[in-house]
């Protein structure tokens, strides 16, 4: 009796319930799905991109022809082929191009596997790095780095982007770009400082980004995968031609009516 007395009591409150005003819905959906708002893009951004395509079309910049993707030797077994790629990379952090290639060109000089390096002590090392940015600290990360290659990967580099991060010495941009270059896997963009100074000049980032991973993370959410692989090359080689960190040259940009940073800088 109980219970049918409960279930009495509520069937009222469930009526008035019943009698609430039917929700109208803009546009003639009446089907209670909420519409989906349209992804934002950056306003011009294909045409900065195929007028940056333009300015890069003669392929002359340092990255071009020193960068890392020329820096390991190719007819190498593709196994010393990674190693030299991922070496290239830790050697490239805050470093020119011209002094990467330089100090790649002595190292592979010397034979350039996960052996030799393991053999060499930590002052031949750097004598033969010097002069790249932070040259005793990438001794350091390159000694160890390659002896977790040989006890864990086999004398190989790892194959996803979480693990290379864990490598003493390996940064976002550097596991991005030796997925690109080692694997040909594109798991995400690489992102320097060109690319991430450029990209909040273009307005490419919904708000000012302050680090290059965060820069990583805006431009994923918009950017089309399959130019993910092809921005890195684009970006890094105009901004050391056109778009410099001081004094960019607006005037030879192709781009300067539709750049939202041209008027001021």
């Amino acid at each position: 009796a109980g219970s049918q007395i409960q279930g009495t009591a509520g069937i009222p409150r469930r009526s008035r319930r019943r009698k609430s005003v039917a929700i109208a819905y803009e546009l003639g959906q009446g089907d209670g799905v909420e519409p989906q708002r349209p992804r934002w893009e950056p306003r011009d951004w294909r045409e900065q991109l195929e007028r940056i395509r333009e300015m890069r079309r003669s392929r002359d910049a340092p990255v071009d022809d020193m960068g890392v993707q020329k820096c390991y030797d190719s007819s190498a077994p593709p196994q010393v082929m990674r190693y030299q790629v991922l070496l290239a990379l830790m050697l490239s952090s805050q470093t020119k191009d011209q002094v990467t290639s330089a100090a790649m060109l002595r190292l592979r000089q010397h034979g350039l596997t996960v052996d030799t390096v393991l053999q060499m002590d930590d002052e031949t090392l750097g004598q033969i790095i010097y002069p790249v940015g932070f040259w005793r600290n990438k001794v350091k990360y390159i000694k160890q780095t390659t002896a977790i290659l040989k006890q864990k990967y086999g004398g190989d580099i790892p194959s996803t982007v979480e693990e290379l991060v864990q490598l003493p010495g390996v940064g976002p941009k550097m596991a991005h770009l030796a997925m690109h270059i080692a694997w040909d896997s594109v798991a995400g963009i690489a992102v320097d400082t060109h690319v991430h100074r450029i990209s909040n000049r273009l307005k490419w980032v919904k708000k000012e980004t302050k680090h290059p991973e965060q820069t990583r993370v805006a431009l994923e959410e918009w950017l089309p995968r399959d130019l993910w692989k092809e921005i890195n090359w684009l970006l890094v080689g105009f901004g050391q031609q056109t778009c410099l960190p001081v004094n960019p040259r607006c005037s030879q940009c192709l781009n300067q009516d539709i750049c939202p940073a041209a008027k001021r800088l």
